[in-house]
């Protein structure tokens, strides 16, 4: 069953001008998937965006697919 991202992502055109972020942050979307794209791993991610949660990281990749 592909994980719900409703919950973790938000839109909002007065943050970030619109672009999808982590819901209660300033982390977009974007951010996090080139991070992936990049290598890091989802320990690499939480340890250099402190405000992510594992489940935020994969409701990324459920939203990016």
């Amino acid at each position: 069953m592909p994980m719900s991202y409703q919950p973790y992502i938000t839109r909002d055109p007065a943050i970030c001008g619109g672009a999808p972020v982590i819901t209660g942050t300033r982390v977009t979307v974007q951010t996090v998937l080139a991070s992936l794209a990049e290598g890091m791993d989802t320990e690499d991610l939480l340890q250099d965006f402190p405000t992510l949660s594992g489940d935020a990281i994969r409701a990324v990749i459920a939203f990016a697919d």
